[in-house]
């Protein structure tokens, strides 16, 4: 009786865990079900980048050709390494920033000297309006995608902590959307 209720417990426990390992990685799944049937394809299938299998935890950008996967961090935003005239920058991407957005000190570290009569335009934020000035970046990357002369607006340190990648960029690149947690980039 008791080697019944153990054959029976492992079945259910086995039975209750295909349904997450499905979720997890069906490609893993569908591989192991063709193989048992003794499925052979003609054609090798492509892989495709699946974003349903991301990590839970926030990882660095992975470039994949001129492609970028940005997993969402703890509270949902998209933060990444960039470079900003060839030097790097933390940022994150906001999809409700008109303009990319800098405070002072990463405008200074990436070579942009500011006087303060260069702060003579007004922008909203989610703080106010502000004094900001615009300027250029050269180049803007994240992996392998590479944008030049990108608008930005540079504002105090006190007024934005986080650098922002608005929709400037975004917007020159061939596709953007998220997916289960993450931000698919193509150029």
């Amino acid at each position: 009786m008791l080697r019944k209720l153990l054959i029976l417990g492992v079945f259910a426990g086995t039975s209750a865990s295909i349904p997450m390992l499905y979720q997890s990685n069906p490609q893993m799944l569908d591989g192991l079900l063709k193989s048992a049937a003794g499925f052979k394809p003609d054609v090798e299938a492509p892989t495709d980048v699946n974003l349903a299998t991301v990590p839970s935890k926030p990882a660095t950008s992975q470039p994949l050709g001129r492609k970028v996967v940005v997993v969402a961090d703890a509270r949902g935003h998209f933060t990444s390494t960039f470079k900003l005239n060839g030097r790097q920058v933390d940022g994150m991407i906001d999809t409700g920033a008109t303009l990319v957005a800098l405070n002072t000190s990463t405008a200074r570290r990436i070579g942009i000297s500011l006087n303060a009569s260069d702060f003579r335009h007004q922008v909203n934020t989610a703080n106010g309006t502000i004094k900001a000035a615009l300027v250029t970046i050269d180049r803007l990357q994240i992996g392998k995608i590479s944008v030049e002369s990108v608008q930005a607006v540079v504002l105090d340190d006190r007024a934005l902590r986080t650098n922002l990648i608005g929709m400037n960029f975004l917007q020159r690149l061939e596709k953007y959307q998220v997916e289960n947690g993450a931000l698919l980039l193509v150029q």
